[in-house]
């Protein structure tokens, strides 16, 4: 299990529950919030399945551009690559894939709004899962106020925490803005 806290990758054990449970119910709230958002329309539901499927795609991708060939040749290397997602490419994929979608749907509005809404909801369930599952462990570093200790007693820049707080901080901005 570890992460990197320049690239926002992720390798959680499969054995893991909450994580994976979690993970899940980030994609069904954001499935959930977007048909509430998007009713009137129904080109919404294949924007949201680019954005998904981007999203998917863009993670795994990134995660094995930046690090996951660094495992090939460790003895737990599938479930480390099958494991293993960057949210910084979860975000370009998805974005991605909600342009791809719109232009092959010919739909012009735009609905960054909704996702500027949506994706820091789904990405704070997320980050919950990885604090309850240990992953995602920053950089080790001096010991400070600010550190987490990791399970071998190592002190870290706690990455999952300092992005749970950042997406809270950004939805918060966001709603407010809305108004």
């Amino acid at each position: 299990m570890r992460g990197d806290v320049l690239t926002g990758s992720v390798t959680a054990p499969a054995h893991s529950g909450a994580y994976g449970w979690l993970m899940l119910a980030g994609v069904g709230v954001s499935l959930v919030l977007w048909s509430r958002l998007t009713r009137r329309d129904s080109r919404m539901i294949p924007i949201y399945l680019g954005a998904l499927a981007g999203a998917f795609l863009g993670a795994k991708l990134v995660y094995l551009a930046a690090e996951g060939w660094l495992h090939w040749h460790d003895p737990n290397r599938w479930v480390i690559l099958a494991t293993g997602k960057s949210i910084t490419g979860a975000l370009l994929g998805g974005y991605a894939g909600v342009e791809i979608v719109k232009r092959v749907i010919c739909y012009r509005s735009p609905t960054g709004d909704w996702f500027a809404i949506i994706a820091p909801v789904s990405i704070l369930i997320g980050r919950v899962g990885c604090v309850l599952h240990g992953c995602c462990l920053g950089r080790p570093c001096d010991e400070s106020w600010f550190t987490v200790r990791d399970a071998a007693g190592l002190a870290r820049w706690p990455a999952a925490q300092a992005e749970l707080i950042f997406n809270a901080v950004a939805l918060g901005a966001a709603l407010l803005l809305r108004r």
